[in-house]
Parts: structure tokens; C-alpha cells; sequence
């Protein structure tokens, strides 16, 4: 499928990310439709190497939805789709038991028969080690050494309730070139009524402090700096305070209070045309009265309020978003592109990299799209976010070089 490896094609690379949540609710439908969607894309862009994060892995009903995960597991390695991928590497988090340190992670590697020299790291031996064969990893993820797990320190949570929000990291060699991926799951906005409140919002602070923890984890000096890429549910989301103030520029609001005098609803209605309600929010409401503004031309209009990332626009790089936002899509196996009205659409599921990482990427002068940073499955439901996946080709000595008959990493030659 990958088709035969060259030097001067590079090494084909397509990362994924999922939040798999909604497909443990609807197997029959949602998880066919899902699959259908994902081998496709895996299909038209052939990849050597295949990454495939994802994020609350079994559901809300975890306890019950373990044994559909490893299903899921089952049919992803055995499926036609996959057959010329004969290596694999599966870490589930089902320790849902260990209330901290269950975080509902899944990273899933799949490397084609025709990449021949493909390496893990050992984070315990320091070295890196061939991969060989199919494994999959589900208990005490904790003491897997070809991996590094850790789930926030309690007081990042907001009012310190424990949550499935955490980090993995791995790291692989190929191509004489090693990196890092690593993936993400942040905090979510608990209310939309305090993600009005103020510009920016305390969620995206909370966030903010999460993401910091993350990076400084992956390049402090217990392992060598590698270039890396990030990707999972950064739960990253407008400015909700300035996107409202566009969208209902020409709007009166009314505020609705509880009996203790709290915000219970706002409602914005336009000055003219019988006060016509365009904008309802409540806690877990987002009534916006066009959706079509969050689908139009891919939702670009509302990129400027996508501001979370600048702060760390030095540390991470991201290719140019083209695809509408990621989340929160209907649940509705009959409605591909419809939003639900629980929050404000918002770009949460990414693909970031460090600097080095970027300079990794190829793009041949004669290949259009030898990059793509888009979504999957635009046109079906597919749960209520929406994969996004990045495909790209490295060159021999992209990035850190491998010193040929040890397991030394150095900087490449510039």
C-alpha cells in the first residue's frame, strides 16, 4: 500500500489525532462509519509509519465499554486496510481503577512492512530498540519503559477534582532521524457562562499552565532534546467573550438570574426585526442562530479569536488550519455536519511540533500536496469531534542524525 521505499520519496508519516469518546455509544453506526473514514484517509495517503492518538478512550461508560475497546483494538489490527502493516505498537489506559492515574489515553503505531529500520526508545535502558512483531500494552502503562505516561498534578484540575487529562509520550528513529510524539489531552471550558465572563478566559489559563507542564516535561535534561510532535484534544476554544461580542455586534443582551442572584441564562436579541433571538447561553447551552458562520469558508472568519496557542509561539509550530472546527459536531449518525448547541465551535483536536520538528517536514517542489493538515470524515458523523490528521514525508538526516552502530543522537549538520 506505502508502496516501495526510496531516499529520494522520503519516509511517508500520517499522525492522527481522535478523541473516540462517542464511538463506544453507537457501535453499530458511529464505530463502522468511523472505521470506513479512517482507512480511507490512511489508504489515500499511504504512510510508512502510522500514528494514531487517541483521547477518552471507552467512553463516558468506561467501565462497562472496556471489553468494546479492545474490540475496536482487534478490528484495527486485523483489518484489510492495515494488512501490509505487519509491526504495531498499542498503550491503552484502562486502569480505571487508579482514579490518579487513568487518563483514557490510546496511542496506536502501525509501521509498514516496507519501512526496514524502524527503532523505540527505551526510557528505562536509555536506548533505542528494532520493533519487531505486534504488541499491545493496557495494564500499569506507569512501568511500560518504551513509554513515559503522566497525568497532571492534582491542583492543575480545576477545584482539584481529578479528570481523564494527562500525556504520553514515545520516541522513534527512522530515516537516520528521531523524534518524539506525544499525546494530549487538556482541561475543557466547565461553563460557557464563565468562558464569557472575561478575555481570556480562566480556562484557557488552566490550559495554558497544562500545556507549559507538558513541554517542559518532554525537554528537560532527563533525555536527550529530540524534535517533537504534540497531538491530541488540546480542548483549545475561541475567545468566547470576543467572538460573542462579533457575532452579536448589533444585539441587546438580557441576563437571567437564579433565585440566589447568579447568571443563569443570557439571551441576545437584535434591536429591529421583533427582537428576533440570535444567541442563547447557558452553562451547557450555545444557541447560536446560524450555524452556517462556523462551516462557511471553514470557519477562517473566527480564526483570529483562536488565540490560545500564541504564547507558546515560539516552542510550537502548527500548519494552516483549512478545516472547520473540530468539535462539538451532532452525535446524530444522520447529521455529518451539524454542530450541537452545547458550546461554541472550536478548533480542540491538533497537530503541534516544535521548531526542529517543522524543519523535518518535506515538501518537494513538485508535490502539491505533499503536506495535508486537514480533518476526516468532513461529510459523516463521526462523533462529536471530528479526527484531524497531518501527512508528511522526512528525508534521510532530517532533523537529529543516527550515528550508524550506536544508539547516539546528535544534531544533524546544518
Amino acid at each position: 500500500m506505502a508502496g516501495k521505499l526510496t531516499a529520494a520519496q522520503g519516509t511517508g508519516i500520517l499522525l492522527v489525532t481522535a478523541n473516540v469518546g462517542s464511538l463506544f455509544e453507537d457501535l453499530e453506526n458511529l464505530q463502522k462509519t468511523w472505521l470506513r473514514e479512517f482507512y480511507q484517509t490512511v489508504q489515500s495517503h499511504k504512510p510508512h509509519f502510522l500514528a494514531l492518538h487517541c483521547q477518552e478512550v471507552g467512553g463516558k461508560n468506561f467501565e462497562e465499554s472496556m471489553s468494546h475497546v479492545d474490540n475496536f483494538v482487534k478490528e484495527l489490527l486485523s483489518s484489510d486496510a492495515l494488512k501490509e502493516y505487519s509491526r504495531a505498537r498499542v498503550y491503552l489506559d484502562e486502569n480505571y481503577r487508579s482514579q490518579e492515574h487513568f487518563t483514557a489515553l490510546g496511542s496506536l503505531y502501525f509501521i509498514h512492512d516496507s519501512l526496514k529500520n524502524i527503532q523505540q526508545f527505551d526510557f528505562k535502558a536509555k536506548k533505542f530498540r528494532k520493533v519487531v512483531g505486534k504488541e499491545t500494552c493496557s495494564e500499569t502503562l506507569e512501568s511500560t519503559p518504551t513509554l513515559e505516561k503522566a497525568k497532571f498534578p492534582q491542583d492543575y484540575f480545576p477545584e482539584c477534582k481529578w479528570s481523564r487529562k494527562g500525556f504520553i509520550r514515545t520516541r522513534w528513529a527512522m530515516a537516520d532521524c528521531a523524534f518524539d510524539l506525544v499525546n494530549i489531552h487538556l482541561f475543557h471550558d466547565a461553563s460557557n457562562l464563565v468562558a464569557w465572563e472575561k478575555s481570556p478566559s480562566e480556562y484557557s489559563g488552566t490550559r495554558q499552565k497544562a500545556l507549559a507542564y507538558v513541554l517542559d516535561r518532554i525537554t528537560d535534561q532527563r533525555y536527550e532534546k529530540l524534535p517533537f510532535f504534540v497531538f491530541g484534544d488540546f480542548n483549545f476554544r475561541l475567545d468566547s467573550k470576543k467572538v460573542i461580542e462579533k457575532l452579536c455586534s448589533d444585539a441587546t443582551m438580557q441576563t437571567i438570574r437564579t433565585d440566589n442572584n447568579e447568571i443563569h441564562k443570557l439571551v441576545f436579541q437584535e434591536t429591529d426585526n421583533d427582537r428576533k433571538v440570535i444567541l442563547q447561553i447557558e452553562k451547557k447551552l450555545f444557541n447560536y442562530v446560524n450555524q452556517e458562520v462556523f462551516r462557511e469558508d471553514n470557519g477562517t472568519s473566527l480564526l483570529e479569536f483562536d488565540k490560545e496557542l500564541s504564547v507558546f509561539k515560539e516552542r510550537l509550530h502548527e500548519q494552516e488550519i483549512g478545516f472547520p472546527p473540530s468539535y462539538p459536531y451532532s452525535e446524530d449518525s444522520s447529521q455529518g455536519k451539524q454542530y450541537m448547541n452545547t458550546r461554541c465551535p472550536a478548533w480542540c483536536d491538533r497537530i503541534l511540533m516544535s521548531p526542529s520538528a517543522r524543519d523535518m517536514l518535506l515538501k518537494p517542489e513538485n508535490e502539491e500536496k505533499s503536506i495535508v493538515y486537514d480533518n476526516i470524515g468532513p461529510n459523516v458523523c463521526m462523533g462529536d469531534h471530528k479526527p484531524v490528521f497531518l501527512s508528511f514525508r522526512i528525508t534521510a538526516g532530517a532533523g537529529k542524525c543516527c550515528q550508524r552502530g550506536e544508539n547516539i543522537f546528535r544534531e544533524a549538520p546544518l
